[in-house]
């Protein structure tokens, strides 16, 4: 067991970036407002991003380099592009995934602090395990946190069951309603994940491969598929908890993140006991500090490196001027927007879905060129899903936007 959890690497670093406001909030809110209507749209939108997320570390470990260098192969507009997008994307990002870590934080460890405080705090705190710890330290707390979480989550879907009386509905539903469509469309567009992690796994394996020289490119895909089945257990757990303890309740979620976390525990604990208010704090705080961790870490990660590719310059510095940059705007714009944690969430989520064809097509093109090793392209299948995967995500934005 301890050379399995050695070998593995970036593919729980991906799970502990994508176990977060999807499955925490998104799917949460899918099993109160849906039961388990929504299970399709999980189950489907995980199967038709696959591919274009196991490309990252497909493409990183046969060749050595990252998506980006790929990206740059490609084209420098597609490089550029990225940048583009990361650039006015990641704070909204970094802010929706810190606010609601702050106040699990303050519900769980007292309001002593202002949710404003907890969110310096934590911010700090990740801050300074990446700046000291670097990958090294990253890879290792991973472990440590997505066992736990899973266990936790795990636990806390059995309780949840076990306390149920009536039977389950496995009916499912296709929303008609706008608001209803708007809140699908979100749901998906970070379920389990925003495209653009893609990018991050490879910059990951990258490291990954300096600390282990036998993490080859076999190694590299059955890493990134147990964290991938992580991510699509997990994320039915959660739907299946917001189903049996909020489904029917006619509770309306605080857009506050404070409130929003009291509301998620207490209702919780309420309907299962006061005894699982441990496992359910360990496991919403847990699957909100890995996703600020990994995000904080993997934003400046990349815009470190798409400067170094666009204006070749090795810029010693930028991953701390990058990762300072991050923190100082994330605090900035929560304090602007502390009371709006429902908005940042549906624009981060809504903006991930409608970027997602852009991550497709170019992770696709790279994967299938010369650039990739024969041995390591696609297959027919793989091809196949791959299609299948661009037109049902080029599909749902364009219905999204013929409704707004």
């Amino acid at each position: 067991m301890r050379i399995s959890l050695k070998r593995l690497g970036p593919g729980l670093l991906f799970a502990g970036a994508a176990i977060g406001v999807s499955h925490l909030v998104q799917s949460t809110r899918a099993g109160a407002d849906f039961g388990l209507g929504l299970l399709w749209a999980l189950l489907l939108v995980n199967l038709f991003k696959y591919p274009f997320f196991q490309f990252g570390p497909r493409y990183a470990s046969a060749t050595g380099e990252s998506l980006l260098d790929g990206y740059k192969k490609l084209g420098k507009g597609i490089l550029v592009t990225y940048y583009i997008l990361t650039f006015a994307t990641m704070f909204t990002i970094q802010t929706a995934v810190t606010i609601v870590t702050a106040g699990i934080a303050s519900s769980l460890f007292g309001d002593f602090l202002s949710i404003e405080m907890w969110t310096v705090v934590i911010l700090i705190i990740c801050l300074l395990l990446l700046i000291i710890g670097r990958y090294k330290l990253l890879d290792v707390m991973m472990k440590i946190i997505i066992i736990t979480l899973t266990i936790s989550t795990l636990a806390a879907a059995f309780a949840a069951i076990s306390n149920s009386n009536g039977p389950i509905s496995l009916v499912q539903i296709l929303p008609k309603e706008t608001l209803e469509i708007g809140f699908l469309i979100a749901f998906m567009g970070w379920m389990p994940a925003p495209l653009d992690i893609s990018v991050w796994h490879s910059l990951w394996t990258i490291e990954k491969n300096k600390e282990d020289n036998s993490f080859n490119t076999k190694s590299a895909l059955f890493d990134f598929n147990i964290g991938y089945v992580s991510t699509i257990i997990l994320g039915i757990c959660f739907v299946l908890l917001g189903y049996l303890v909020m489904y029917s309740q006619n509770e309306t979620f605080s857009n506050n993140g404070g409130e929003f976390a009291n509301q998620l525990i207490d209702m919780y604990t309420s309907s299962l006991g006061s005894w699982s208010y441990v496992i359910i704090g360990i496991a919403a705080f847990t699957t909100m500090f890995s996703t600020t961790l990994t995000t904080l870490d993997a934003s400046p990660r990349a815009m470190h490196r798409t400067s170094q590719l666009l204006f070749s310059n090795t810029f010693k510095n930028g991953y701390i001027f990058w990762i300072l940059l991050l923190a100082v705007g994330t605090i900035i714009i929560f304090f602007v927007f502390a009371s709006e944690m429902g908005l940042l969430v549906k624009i981060a989520t809504i903006l991930s879905f409608l970027t997602a064809p852009f991550y497709a097509i170019i992770n696709y093109r790279l994967i299938s060129s010369n650039h990739t090793p024969k041995e390591w392209r696609p297959s027919l299948k793989m091809h196949i899903l791959s299609w299948s995967g661009i037109i049902f995500l080029i599909g749902f934005c364009v219905w999204y936007l013929t409704l707004i």
